[in-house]
């Protein structure tokens, strides 16, 4: 079916209009990236805090006795794990990456594996692999709403990892990456094991006066690691959605080029019909002209 100037002027109009809506979503991707990088990077520096402040204690008492006691009580059985993907269209193998990537690291370990999804699409996935599914969890929709995510799995996880149902908890999500837009990275949470206690007892201080323990030490270990397990969590999360709004932005930003070839295209399109109309319609009038004789009025 042959192109007219009417069809091809509608055609570039949506290309237009599309364009536009890519173009606002690529903003909108760009201003999301931003926040959450912003938000893993404060996270940064108080996790290094926490971490100094585990290490002050551990130096200082070496391994808590109720840790050791817990450790002890649950050392085999169910794996858990968190898998963080994603709610929303236009990421491409976003949830596919991390979830086929969970399935085989899992598979890898022992024990019996079961997850927790944090979103419906990675949640189906996962079902499709035949992972067994623990519950599922709402993908955040800004920064703000990260804080409520993290308190409902530290809930859920504790209560399993107190009853002795739970041996370890392990979280997987995409991280930005340098070069790509984003790489399948796995985390050990729990259990918090002497390796773990020893790295951490290690690390050096940053000034030279060494600080001591003033309140009881179990009761600052508990809170500092109420804080850890609360900082990790938060900043997988944070570091997924980040890598969500990297995926959509390349996929705008391919969206926005072939959107620009194509109206380059419809537009050449066009304008080559466009003149072929005005050759015709001038042919037509010198033939006209010249039906007639070709005799102009003389002026008067």
């Amino acid at each position: 079916m042959s192109e007219t100037t009417a069809s091809l002027r509608r055609k570039i109009g949506g290309a237009g209009d599309l364009q536009s809506v890519v173009r606002t979503m690529k903003t909108l991707a760009a201003s999301s990236i931003g926040q959450y990088e912003q938000s893993v990077s404060a996270l940064g520096d108080y996790y290094r805090t926490v971490e100094l402040g585990l290490g002050v204690c551990f130096r200082e008492s070496g391994s808590a006795p109720w840790m050791a006691k817990r450790t002890r009580q649950i050392d085999a059985g169910t794996m858990g794990a968190v898998v963080f993907g994603s709610d929303q269209g236009l990421v491409g193998q976003f949830n596919d990456v991390v979830a086929d990537y969970a399935v085989k690291t899992l598979a890898a370990l022992p024990g019996k594996p079961q997850a927790w999804a944090v979103g419906e699409r990675v949640h189906a996935r996962l079902a499709d692999a035949g992972l067994p599914l623990m519950g599922l969890f709402a993908v955040p929709n800004s920064v703000k709403a990260i804080t409520p995510l993290v308190g409902q799995i530290l809930v859920e996880s504790e209560t399993l990892w107190g009853h002795g149902e739970v041996a370890e908890l392990h979280l997987f999500y995409n991280r930005p990456a340098s070069g790509a837009v984003y790489e399948p990275v796995h985390q050990r949470l729990l259990p918090l094991d002497d390796t773990w206690r020893l790295e951490l007892a290690e690390l050096p201080w940053p000034t030279a006066p060494l600080p001591e323990v003033l309140a009881g030490g179990e009761e600052t270990v508990r809170a500092l690691l109420r804080e850890y397990l609360f900082v990790s969590l938060f900043r997988a999360c944070a570091e997924s959605l980040a890598s969500e709004n990297a995926s959509r932005l390349a996929a705008m930003q391919r969206a926005d080029k072939n959107i620009d070839e194509l109206l380059e295209s419809l537009t050449g399109t066009f304008h080559r019909l466009r003149q072929s109309g005005i050759d015709e319609e001038l042919f037509d009038v010198i033939s006209g002209f010249e039906a007639l004789g070709g005799v102009r009025p003389a002026p008067g």
